[in-house]
């Protein structure tokens, strides 16, 4: 039974992926204390341990996926990244280069002080960040050095048995060393820092996933109006409530409905709907009429939209400022940058790109939608052709190389479609009429394009595995900490001392741009806020092109 069960991985291998898969992803949910295993290392481990029956899996399946991974990776960060490349994102950025160019340099001093290959070396920087993209870059590099095959296949082993190490010893540790030991190195109490923050910011406290406050901020109410605003227009009455918003949405006069425009009079006897924070409602100087109950009135269709932010037109604007130029009749539930809801404050400015999830009236829903730039219709059907030609320009613009110290440099196909990933979803951010990829379709080329490249890079290492483990991994396991550590001890002490950045900002920024989202989570955590994440978004897009851009550049150095 289990000599035809290998008999059948080993003559039909791509039983072997999906079972890599399967068991790696069951090996991501094991959980030692607060840290999990997650789905990247899971998969791996369970391709090295598959790969002891001596698979064989073709390299291009890898690379299929692999490609499909970074184009999707581009496409998610492509806004943000652009946007660092302005004048107001300067500190982020340059907070970024300092710990990625910190992470490259010590790296190869540790690899040259311990003799470790350019394959060990890579796969060093690839966990101690959890940036697999090195893996694939440095991987694409090696193949074509001028080395026998056999010489080459050894370094590329070397890559998962350096990361698989590194990963676990470094990563779990820059959770912690983030969360818990930063706050103390910079002297400052993390959750009273947020709360300060907050204060300032006049931002709300944020609850844990999956939980909403059982408070109700905005409430539709129907009132008898007050003989005092008869004969007068509906803006007339919303603008003597200012700097409040209050809004008529809907009015019953004589025992019918009329629409309610800013230019509609308002009678004596009319009963209308209206729309408002329930602090106003109950603030002495609400005094609009007497409240009824009137289920008819109140009981039209309210929407949610995402409206994805286009019109340059808004972008730069504070929210205050567009939710008095066009925001009549919606209410802003989330702001979403990068694929993370952050927190927005009266001073919070809107971005190209950025994700507004909007209440209100349809209609309103549907004239600031227009606005803004582009509203999301729900669908599951993706732009193949946006991102199959994507893949195709990007590859061919990786192929070109120069040569530095004899060796070929490039940015490799794959490395090509990271950029041209970047490029579309850019592109995708300004025009979005082209190139929809669906929140789940984007989840299964990032999450099970990663997967698959992950599985068969262990599939195929899988018989030097634990060999190589034997040889290197007691070292790794302290390289693995220095590596993964001192790179964000610099950049704490540089965001905070040179260029005074807010600590808990400064925490979210150092996350993002050693691209450890699991930090995020940690430091959000310990602060009881979802403020970190205003730090994130723009290192974290910027973090993920030099990390992924220092595979070749690592071979390189220590070949």
């Amino acid at each position: 039974m289990i000599a035809s069960v290998v008999a059948a991985l080993r003559q039909n291998p791509e039983l072997a992926v999906f079972l890599t898969l399967a068991l790696g992803f069951l090996l991501g949910r094991v959980r030692f204390g607060t840290f999990k295993l997650g789905n990247v290392v899971g998969t791996l481990l369970a391709g090295v341990l598959i790969g002891q029956l001596a698979i064989e899996v073709h390299p291009l399946v890898k690379i299929v996926f692999f490609d499909l991974f970074l184009f999707a990776t581009g496409y998610k960060v492509g806004p943000q990244f652009f946007r660092g490349l302005k004048k107001n994102a300067v500190p982020e950025v340059a907070l970024t280069i300092v710990l990625c160019v910190t992470s490259l340099a010590v790296t190869v001093v540790a690899a040259k002080v311990l003799g470790y290959d350019c394959g060990t070396a890579a796969g060093l920087m690839a966990g101690a960040f959890t940036e697999s993209t090195i893996i694939g870059t440095a991987g694409d590099t090696i193949a074509r050095l001028s080395l026998p095959d056999p010489e080459k296949q050894r370094l590329l082993n070397n890559i998962p048995v350096a990361y698989a190490v590194s990963y676990l010893v470094g990563t779990s540790f820059v959770v912690w060393f983030l969360s818990s030991l930063a706050p103390r190195l910079l002297g400052v109490d993390l959750k009273a820092e947020s709360q300060k923050l907050e204060a300032q910011m006049s931002a709300r406290p944020t609850g844990q996933a999956g939980t909403r406050s059982g408070y109700r901020e905005w409430d539709i109410r129907a009132y008898r109006l007050a003989d005092v605003f008869a004969n007068r227009r509906i803006a007339d009455l919303e603008k003597s409530f200012v700097p409040e918003r209050v809004f008529i949405e809907r009015i019953r006069r004589d025992f019918k409905f009329v629409d309610a425009t800013p230019d509609t009079v308002l009678h004596s006897g009319d009963v209308v709907a209206v729309v408002t924070r329930r602090r106003v409602l109950f603030s002495e100087g609400f005094a609009i009429g007497v409240e009824v109950e009137d289920r008819e009135l109140l009981d039209f269709p309210v929407v949610t939209a995402d409206v994805v932010v286009t019109n340059r037109g808004v972008v730069d604007q504070t929210l205050p400022i567009l939710a008095e130029q066009y925001g009549r009749g919606v209410v802003l539930e989330k702001l979403i940058r990068g694929a993370e809801e952050i927190p927005f404050t009266l001073e919070t400015t809107v971005q190209r790109g950025d994700l507004l999830r909007i209440v209100g009236a349809a209609q309103h829903v549907e004239r600031v939608g227009r606005i803004f730039g582009y509203t999301e219709r729900p669908s599951s059907e993706t732009d193949v052709v946006f991102v199959g030609l994507g893949i195709f320009v990007g590859g061919l613009i990786g192929l070109l190389s120069v040569r530095v110290g004899g060796l070929p440099l490039s940015l490799t196909a794959s490395g090509g479609s990271l950029i041209m990933g970047l490029v579309f979803g850019w592109l995708r951010s300004v025009r979005p009429t082209f190139g929809r990829i669906p929140e789940p379709a984007l989840w299964v080329f990032d999450t099970v394009g990663l997967a698959v490249f992950i599985g068969i890079v262990g599939l195929n290492a899988g018989p030097s595995f634990v060999t190589g483990l034997r040889v290197t991994g007691p070292s790794l396991i302290l390289v693995g900490l220095l590596v993964a550590v001192t790179p964000h001890v610099v950049a704490l002490l540089f965001g905070r001392y040179v260029l005074n950045v807010n600590p808990v900002i400064l925490l979210g920024a150092c996350a993002g741009a050693g691209t450890v989202t699991a930090a995020l989570r940690a430091i959000q955590d310990e602060a009881g806020s979802k403020l970190p994440a205003l730090g994130y978004t723009v290192p974290y897009a910027i973090g993920n092109i030099l990390l992924t851009a220092w595979g070749p550049v690592i071979v390189m150095l220590t070949r």
